[in-house]
Order: C-alpha cells, then sequence, then structure tokens
C-alpha cells in the first residue's frame, strides 16, 4: 500500500535523517545561496530546508501539501529563524509572483503524470535569472547495480514487482529538459550525484531502518512479511562487522529563468 503522507501514523518516516554534508559541498560548488530567497518546494520534513538556512540563504520557505510533515518540519529546524513552512500545492503554492531566488524540488516530480503544473508555478515565483533545481533519479540511477554501496538495486532482484513500479514513476531526464526548454527555462548542464543516504554503525542499524522504511516510499509497497525477507536478503550480503555507508544517485536538472522583463512561461502544447 503506498505511503500516506498525510497520515499521523508516518509521523517522522521521513524526518528521523540529516543531509549528508556532502550535498551542501556539491551544491554551494555550483551555486551560492547567500543571501538568497529559497522555495523548498514538498519539503517534507524540512531536512533540506535546514541545509539551505544552513547555507546562508536569507529566506528559505518550505512548501508541502502534507499538515503531517510540516509539524514534524518544525521540530527540524528549531532554532532556525530564516525557514519558515506554509501548507500548498507544488502547482499552487501561494508564494508571491517574482519573489524567490532559488527554487528546489528534490524527490518531487516522479510524483506527477506531467511536470508542466510545476514548473509553471516554479516560472511564476522565480524572479528573472532565477535558478530551478530539481534534484529527482532517473531509471538510469534507480536501476544500477545492487551493491552495499547501493542496496537499492537489490530490492529489485528479489522483488521485480517493484522495478515495474519504479519503472512507471521515474522520468528519463530528457523527458525532464524537454519540459524545462518547452516551458522557457534556460537549460544549464544536468549532473548526477552520488548522495549518502546514511551511515550506519552495523546491520542491526540498517535493517531497524529498513524496517521503518525510512525515507523509502517505495518500500510502502511490500507487506511486513515481504519486507522482512528482503532485510534478510540484504544482509546476507553485507560484509560482516563493518559499517555500512548507503548511498543513491540522483540527477540533478539546473534551468534558468531568463533575466528579461516581460518573458513569460509556456503551456505545452496539447497532445495530438
Amino acid at each position: 500500500m503506498a505511503i500516506d503522507f498525510h497520515a499521523s501514523s508516518n509521523q517522522y518516516t521521513y524526518a528521523k535523517r540529516v543531509a549528508h554534508a556532502g550535498w551542501g559541498d556539491f551544491i554551494c560548488q555550483r551555486v551560492d545561496p547567500a543571501g538568497k530567497a529559497i522555495a523548498d518546494i514538498c519539503c517534507g520534513c524540512g531536512i533540506y530546508s535546514a541545509v539551505w538556512a544552513g547555507l546562508g540563504a536569507r529566506q528559505v520557505t518550505g512548501v508541502d501539501f502534507s499538515a503531517q510533515m510540516l509539524h514534524d518540519a518544525q521540530e527540524t529546524v528549531q532554532g532556525l529563524t530564516n525557514v519558515a513552512f506554509v501548507q500548498g500545492d507544488a502547482a499552487a503554492t501561494g508564494l508571491a509572483d517574482a519573489s524567490q531566488d532559488i527554487v528546489f524540488a528534490r524527490a518531487l516530480i516522479h510524483h506527477f503524470a506531467s511536470p508542466h503544473p510545476f514548473l509553471l508555478e516554479a516560472w511564476r515565483i522565480l524572479s528573472p535569472g532565477g535558478l530551478l533545481l530539481i534534484q529527482d533519479r532517473t531509471p538510469e540511477d534507480v536501476f544500477l547495480p545492487g551493491s552495499p554501496e547501493h542496496m537499492r538495486g537489490w530490492f529489485f532482484d528479489l522483488f521485480p514487482q517493484l522495478a515495474a513500479y519504479e519503472r512507471e514513476r521515474r522520468p528519463a531526464s530528457g523527458a525532464i529538459e524537454a519540459a524545462l526548454t518547452a516551458t522557457g527555462f534556460e537549460l544549464r548542464p544536468t549532473t548526477t550525484l552520488w548522495e549518502t543516504r546514511r551511515e550506519y554503525a552495523d546491520s542491526a542499524a540498517l535493517a531497524a531502518d529498513l524496517r521503518r522504511r525510512t525515507w523509502r516510499s517505495i518500500l510502502h509497497e511490500l507487506s511486513d512479511e515481504a519486507l522482512a525477507q528482503l532485510i534478510a536478503y540484504i544482509l546476507a550480503r553485507l560484509p560482516a562487522g563493518q559499517p555500512i555507508v548507503e548511498n543513491d544517485r540522483w540527477t540533478l536538472w539546473w534551468a534558468l529563468k531568463p533575466n528579461v522583463a516581460g518573458t513569460t512561461a509556456t503551456e505545452p502544447a496539447p497532445a495530438q
């Protein structure tokens, strides 16, 4: 059964984790967040909102449709004065026109049949010259072979039905680039990132994390019994007695709203 992001029973499913420092280093090599107004769309529990704030953003606004997620997000950013949260839809954030220097969307677009409503909203709230940064997984990212560093590949070895589920929802990189261009954005080179999800002291810590399905919506497609099988399958393939570093590969699309007064976004052409 797919995860219900609104359910209190899923409290902290997307909170009990911190972003690895390498993610912030990667971002700062490509863009300077200092003094910027940043919208974190589909912010979940505010993990990346907190990172943007720590990178020197003037103001970070996290937007999410789930009141439960935003409740958890307040705990994540406790003590940070440059972060606020609003409940809204990715295609209707409620933020002011041209109010953001950077719009960031991590693990969002694979939830949509079409990215265009979100892209139009990102265009609306971005100031001229502003940056849209989308981070998500393509099929090429997801279907890398399973290994101790890329455990997600083992999910599909044991449960092929999960591969079909992933293949259906993961966007092709070229399709996202085409949608950005069609909307009016100016593309910058697309990049990939091996992001450290989490480091575990031992296999017991990993098993507990998998059992909670932490930051893994795909595991909500498995019953508790099937999940127990998967955990056993993974643990049998890990080196014994060693720390475990879990990584995921992501694709990042970078696009600018042209710095020209009066430019407008383009609606997608109707299907023929």
